[in-house]
């Protein structure tokens, strides 16, 4: 137990883990992470499990954060024609059966329920990479600024004036790790990567629910999300 005036320590299970972006922010947002992906991840910056995030055990865990594989869903893939498979709906299948809070992360044109979509210049980066969140909590969506500044040219190093684009072999590796605050991650890492960013900011708003939904009454999955998603400390 928390010692008292002090705020409990939520775990969060981070599937689909790769290198570690998405749990770094929920980290910088107060959790305890653990990873969980089928490649082993020797650069994961928290405990690290190597196991099919399909059937892992979800009852130790406060909350799920999952980012299923993108590829079936990019716009690439979409005009090549692909053979992915698609596992989004098996995954949110497997959150909601477990009673918990959950983030589901995709790319835009990803069959998510009513996501909301957070951009880099949201959080003042110098990288646009959407990316769609699927939520069973309320989450405020920050103000989306105006895509003015140009795209980096891919093949050469980008200037000071324009966007990152963290997209398969791309320039600027150095600049990018500074960017998105991943210091230890490859460039294949960072290509594949949720932005810290974005998930210290819904993991701010989750631990808020979490904190709400243990004060409720009665101690049943209904009666805690009820409590949560009721509670202004959540929403302001």
């Amino acid at each position: 137990m928390a010692a008292k005036g002090k705020m409990r320590k939520p775990k969060i299970l981070d599937l689909f883990c790769c290198q570690g972006g998405a749990g770094l922010g929920y980290s910088l947002a107060g959790f305890d992470v653990v990873g969980v992906d089928i490649v082993p991840q020797p650069k994961y910056p928290f405990e690290f499990h190597c196991a099919d995030a399909l059937s892992f055990d979800l009852s130790e865990f406060d909350a799920i954060h999952a980012s299923p594989p993108c590829q079936a869903h990019t716009r690439a893939r979409k005009l090549q024609g692909n053979t992915h498979v698609d596992l989004i709906g098996v995954t949110r299948d497997k959150l909601v059966a477990s009673g918990k809070p959950f983030v589901i992360e995709n790319v835009p044109g990803a069959p998510l329920q009513n996501p909301i979509e957070l951009c880099g210049l949201m959080f003042g980066l110098n990288f646009y990479r959407h990316r769609l969140f699927e939520l069973n909590f309320k989450c405020k969506i920050p103000v989306h600024p105006l895509h003015t500044k140009p795209l980096a040219k891919m093949g050469r190093p980008p200037k000071d004036d324009e966007i990152l684009q963290f997209v398969g072999h791309f320039s600027g590796v150095s600049r990018g790790r500074k960017e998105l605050n991943t210091p230890w991650m490859s460039q294949y890492g960072m290509a594949q990567c949720v932005p810290p960013a974005y998930t210290e900011y819904i993991g701010k708003q989750l631990r808020a629910h979490i904190v709400c939904a243990e004060s409720a009454p009665e101690n049943t999955s209904e009666a805690r999300f009820t409590a949560a998603n009721k509670c202004m400390a959540c929403t302001s």
